[in-house]
């Protein structure tokens, strides 16, 4: 029987990443969306474009990748949104993100009340959150989804975009939360949560805030997942690096289609490892598979 197909959105920013060699499409629920679309659902950016170059030929590109565009909105005063990237000998990233541009000003309409209200999944990030405009945007998207849809709160601490009181009433508002070894010390910090090694840690975020999961990603070390008292260790998958743009967006798509799917932790951090490493050894973070497609791509990973 074939998988039921779902409505994933990738809700927030959109974006072009200028890289050392040249520019490449990207802005986390842009590349959650594409992955999630990889993976055999229907992948929805909900995000704001300028009137310009850029955005028509982000909206082409998405469109010609199979991503639903039908909700990234046209500003005619802001300019697409464009991010300065440098990477490290290891192939990490350090980003300039430029202010003022169209994603900081998500517009809520009755387009987007229905869109909320069909998705089974909506993953948003705190960096969209930057600007007031965008705050309320996606809280009102947020409270239209239905109950059974699932809130995926995938922090993306970048720069200074970030508040105690945006991760805060993020995390109420979510029920899966996605973070880095980097963002945990962080977040425990900033949360005034009790400070302990990494399960304690986690364990500590999902009963403050009634999480369901709990996933902390550790770059090639893997992945922990708590959930309900329960919780899965992850080592993760060796590649060879090309550069990992997007590879912990698609970790995220990964995760959400196996916790549709029902499947168990485990089988959850596998999934979302295989396909975060295939990203990563890929160049962009918006990767196309072979001609044998990417169910063979994904099973090179080992």
């Amino acid at each position: 029987m074939t998988p039921k197909q779902h409505k994933i959105v990738g809700l927030g920013e959109l974006l072009w990443d200028l890289l050392p060699t040249g520019k490449q499409l990207g802005g986390a629920p842009a590349n959650f969306a594409h992955i999630s679309t990889l993976l055999g659902n229907e992948g929805i950016v909900a995000s704001r474009v300028g009137n310009d170059s850029l955005g028509s030929e982000a909206i082409k590109q998405l469109s010609g990748i199979g991503v639903n565009t039908a909700a990234i909105q046209r500003d005619s005063v802001h300019p697409t949104g464009t991010v300065h990237v440098e990477l490290d000998h290891y192939g990490q990233p350090r980003f300039e993100i430029g202010e003022g541009a169209a994603w900081d000003f998500l517009e809520w309409t009755p387009a987007w009340g229905g869109l909320a209200a069909e998705a089974d999944a909506i993953c948003f990030g705190s960096l969209a959150q930057r600007s007031l405009v965008n705050r309320t945007t996606i809280r009102e998207f947020l409270q239209a989804a239905r109950k059974q849809a699932v809130l995926v709160f995938d922090v993306n601490l970048r720069q200074q975009f970030y508040s105690s009181e945006t991760l805060a009433d993020s995390m109420r508002a979510a029920d899966i939360v996605k973070l880095n070894r980097e963002e945990l010390p962080r977040i425990i910090e900033s949360l005034d949560l009790p400070a302990g090694e990494q399960v304690a840690a986690a364990e500590a975020l999902a009963e403050r805030y009634q999480l369901k999961l709990v996933c902390l990603t550790r770059g090639d070390r893997g992945s922990l997942l708590i959930s309900g008292g329960s919780a899965d260790d992850h080592p993760g998958y060796r590649v060879r690096v090309a550069d990992t743009v997007g590879a912990g967006d698609a970790f995220t798509a990964g995760l959400v289609r196996e916790y549709l799917g029902g499947s168990s932790l485990a089988a959850m951090n596998e999934a979302a490892n295989r396909i975060g490493a295939w990203v990563a050894s890929q160049i962009g973070a918006m990767p196309s598979p072979g001609p044998d497609g990417i169910e063979r791509e994904l099973a090179r990973i080992y």
